[in-house]
Parts: structure tokens; sequence; C-alpha cells
């Protein structure tokens, strides 16, 4: 039995549920408290080095044989000439070798005119029947054999004559002296560096640098180089090489930084100072945290601070020691997620909680 009452309350009550639904339907997302980061420039990157100024090419001279030191005639400082002789050790034992090589190859000229001589006769009595075949080969082959010997006295004489040549040694290009190894009256030995002479037209800067350098170390990374006594003369330069590894017992990896056309000031043993330029010193890092890898890309939630809310932004990170380096599409003054970053949705609102240091 059905009452009136009963049927006006089915209406009534799914036109309740609708509008339940709807309002549901109309509430907004709840605000989510997050961590972010202000993005600012890293001031590590202010990091200077100090180092010295070298000449990139320089050389060790020394004697090609043992012999005792008579001459140096030059000095730390001192300019020199290509070709000019530097140092000068005993020749007599060399001399005398070079007499001796004469002697033995005017002996083999002597012994040779004499069998070819003798070969000449026999090969005339041959012709006679006054000789024998094989005694016309005997002197062929004696013949034969002092041309031989010739040969290598003659060998010998040009060897004790070059050996002679080592009693001097003379630099190979126009430069200055950064270093002396022994003294007059000292027994060198082969190999030994006596003199060492640099080219001063090619300088460069000369820099340890350890691990914590706020941009990894690579060939071409640019440098602003000033003298330490006078700041305000700088240079550009670039690294031209970096150790292989660190000194075992500073940690420290040697850099070597050329110098575009640097003054006159920028002596060699010249103290300077290396710093990254100002297009390198905008260094701007983020936490791991807050990079979302994501079909082969990394994305960062930007908060648009006005509005409160976040948007997915694609970005250009390099991983580091210290979390990740911002190469692009980032700028600075960016408020970025660090936390939940896996939570989130594009325009959802959001509450700014606490701020991580990048």
């Amino acid at each position: 039995m059905k009452y009136p009452g009963m049927i006006a309350a089915g209406p009534l009550a799914c036109a309740l549920t609708l509008a339940g639904c709807q309002q549901e339907a109309k509430a907004p997302d709840p605000v989510r408290p997050v961590q972010s980061v202000l993005l600012e420039a890293d001031h590590s990157a202010d990091a200077i080095a100090v180092g010295v100024i070298e000449p990139r090419y320089k050389t060790n001279l020394g004697f090609r044989v043992l012999g005792r030191l008579t001459t140096r005639p030059v000095y730390v400082g001192d300019l020199v000439k290509e070709g000019q002789t530097v140092g000068i050790i005993d020749s007599t034992a060399l001399e005398l070798a070079v007499r001796s090589a004469k002697g033995q190859l005017a002996k083999a000229d002597a012994q040779f005119a004499t069998v070819r001589a003798t070969e000449e006769r026999q090969r005339t009595l041959i012709t006679t029947d006054a000789t024998t075949k094989q005694t016309l080969d005997n002197a062929e082959q004696a013949r034969a054999g002092a041309e031989a010997t010739v040969a290598h006295e003659q060998a010998n004489l040009t060897k004790a004559v070059e050996q002679l040549g080592y009693s001097q040694i003379k630099a190979d290009f126009a430069g200055v002296v950064t270093a002396v190894g022994a003294e007059v009256g000292q027994v060198v030995s082969p190999g030994q560096s006596v003199v060492t002479i640099a080219r001063p037209d090619i300088r460069e800067a000369v820099v340890d640098i350890g691990e914590d350098f706020p941009l990894p170390l690579e060939v071409g990374l640019p440098f602003t180089v000033g003298l330490q006594l006078l700041p305000a003369v700088q240079v550009e330069g670039r690294v031209r090489e970096i150790a292989p590894q660190a000194d075992p017992l500073t940690r420290l990896r040697r850099v070597r930084i050329a110098l575009s056309n640097p003054p006159d000031n920028f002596r060699l043993g010249a103290t300077v100072t290396a710093k990254l330029d100002k297009q390198q010193g905008q260094v701007l890092r983020l936490p791991a945290s807050a990079v979302l890898a994501k079909d082969g890309a990394n994305f960062v939630w930007v908060v648009d601070q006005p509005a409160d809310t976040v948007a997915l932004q694609k970005v250009d990170v390099v991983a580091d020691p210290t979390g990740a380096r911002v190469t692009g599409g980032l700028a600075l003054g960016t408020r970025v997620v660090t936390a939940g970053i896996h939570s989130l949705t594009q325009g959802q609102r959001v509450r700014i909680e606490q701020d991580d240091k990048p």
C-alpha cells in the first residue's frame, strides 16, 4: 500500500543527493604544504685558486756522455740565444778517440791499397796463365775484406767525431735560464740536467685546485687570472691541461691555464690568482630530490608565488656530488619544490612550509 507522503519523499531524496554530489564536485582541492628552495647564485663559485706563472715550453739540457764539467757560462735569469753554448765538459778522452779512429782509418786505407794492387796484378797474370784462378779468387776476397774494413773504420771515425760534439751542449731555442743542475768541476752523467731553459714568450698559469671546486674541471673552462700584487691587472685564460690524479698528500689537482696575450707584468714565477669568469660564476644548484626524471628528460615543480600554484617545468641539470647543477631552464629567484614531487598535480595550490638549502 503506498501513501502520498512516500511518493513525494522519493523525488526529494534524489534532489538532495544530486545537490550533495554537485557540492562535492565543486569543492576545491586542499592546499598542500611543501618544502621548497629559492634559487640563488652559489657563492662558492667565487672560490679563488692561487698559483704561479710558468712557461709552457722548457727543456732540461744535459750531456750525452760522461765527463767533468769545465765550463758553464750561464746562470739563472740569463737570456740565451738559439745555438749558444751553455756547457762544456773535458773533451780530452773524446779527442783521443778521434785521433785513434783516424789512425785506424789510415791503416785500413793502406791495407786496402795493397790488396787492391795485388788483385790487379793477379788479374793481369791470369791472362797469360802465369797464375792460377784460385790465387785470383783469394786476391779478390782479400780486397773485399779490406774494403769492408775501411767502411768500418770510417764509421768509427764518424762516431768519434759526433761524440766529440757531445762535449758541448747548446740551446735549442732562445729563452731564459730558469735552473742549473751542475757546477763547474762536477762529474756529470749522461742525461743529467745541467741547465734548464724556458721560452718566456708563451706563459701560462699553474694552479692547484681541490675536490670542493664548485664546477667540474674540464679542458676549456674559462678563468680570470690576475696578479696577486696587482689585482687590477687581469687576463682571460682557459684550462689547457688537468692532472689525471690528485696529489696523494694535498689531494689537489694541478691545472694549467693558457693565458690570452698576458702583459709583461706576468713574469715567470709571479704569484697569481685564478677564479671563474663572471658568466661561469653564476652557478645554480638544486637538491637531487627536486629533480623529477620523466620520459628521458628532467623536470621540476616551479611555484607561482602570486597564485601559490605549481607548474611542471623542463630543466637541464648535471649531477655532481652536491646534488644537481642547473645548466638551463631556470633563472635566479625561481622557487622550486624539493619534496613530494611525485604526488603533485599541474596547477595544484601549495603552501610554503620550509626553505631548503640548494
